[in-house]
């Protein structure tokens, strides 16, 4: 069976397409998600992915629900595309989320009305989104710090729009990580209400839960954005690993999360695998840093309260 699709807002935001991961080296990127998170690529897998329009190199991973695009720019970088920019400037780090809309420029005409900055594939400004540009990137000035890529195309071959997928989705509950399904990503905020107000109110998104994280030192709101969740958060102290991101970079993706059914074996296989854990909690792991390649990843067992996600 197919994943079935939600979606929010006036023009149809749906799948998730992909989440991603920027380093410097793609293949790196590709072994850690095969052999930490058993990924399953359906792009890239013998030769990565090469557009010359950005200048970049991608492979397409999908690990439970999710779809994780490993990237690098071309060598040497060229800053004055968006990737290597972008690389120029962060390194190794998650990079943006990217979703499926039905209608792409009715959504454009939208933003546009609002003063919202739309840039094109490669740099540049779109004044009035013609028919054969197929993805744009409001500005991450107006997205609460967002990088978020907006396309009218599937991605190709994509499994989780496949009969199969059902099946298939089963095999991660069954690899050490015990993974359910993909929670959300998180992006750090120095301004909470602000960005509740910006995804509420520009991009239609649907209030589900918001609280303090007293481990994760935050104060937080998640929303339902298309087929996923995204979680708002602001540091509540600056010496915490969310409040220093966020007075590095300032509103910036920071963080992807897992559902999974056994803490325990995730730290041992983590531990296997050589990605150092830390339990902030007895339902909540975070791998360190370095050895997740530029991304916090967690895993955790509880459930968020109002998931339309969740499992009955």
């Amino acid at each position: 069976m197919k994943k079935e699709v939600r979606k929010t807002g006036d023009f149809g935001i749906g799948q998730m397409i992909h989440v991603i991961h920027m380093s410097d080296d793609v293949t790196k990127l590709n072994k850690f998600y095969e052999d930490v998170f058993g990924g399953w690529c359906f792009l890239g897998g013998d030769e990565p992915n090469w557009l010359p329009v950005e200048d970049r190199w991608a492979s397409l991973y999908m690990v439970s629900n999710v779809c994780i695009e490993t990237m690098a720019p071309n060598m040497p970088v060229d800053e004055t595309k968006p990737v290597g920019k972008f690389y120029s400037k962060f390194g190794q780090h998650l990079h943006s989320v990217g979703y499926k809309v039905d209608d792409l420029a009715g959504l454009a005409d939208d933003l546009l009305a609002k003063d919202i900055y739309i840039g094109a594939p490669g740099g540049g400004k779109i004044e009035k989104l013609d028919e054969e540009t197929q993805y744009f990137y409001p500005s991450p000035r107006d997205t609460a710090g967002l990088m978020v890529e907006l396309c009218k195309m599937d991605m190709p071959d994509d499994p989780r729009d496949k009969d199969t997928w059902s099946a298939n989705e089963r095999r991660w509950e069954n690899h050490p990580l015990t993974i359910e399904r993909f929670s959300y990503v998180t992006l750090g905020v120095k301004d909470l209400d602000a960005a509740v107000k910006t995804y509420v109110d520009v991009m239609q998104a649907v209030p589900i839960a918001d609280g303090v994280d007293d481990d994760m030192k935050a104060k937080y709101a998640t929303v339902q954005l298309g087929d996923f969740l995204l979680q708002l958060a602001q540091p509540l102290e600056v010496d915490s690993d969310l409040g220093r991101h966020v007075e590095q970079y300032g509103n910036f993706i920071y963080s992807l999360r897992f559902k999974v059914r056994d803490l325990d074996s995730v730290q041992e296989w983590l531990t296997k695998k050589d990605v150092r854990s830390e339990r902030l909690r007895d339902d909540l792991v975070v791998t360190n840093v370095e050895d997740s390649l530029g991304a916090p990843i967690f895993f955790t067992t509880e459930e968020i309260p109002g998931d339309p996600f969740a499992r009955s």
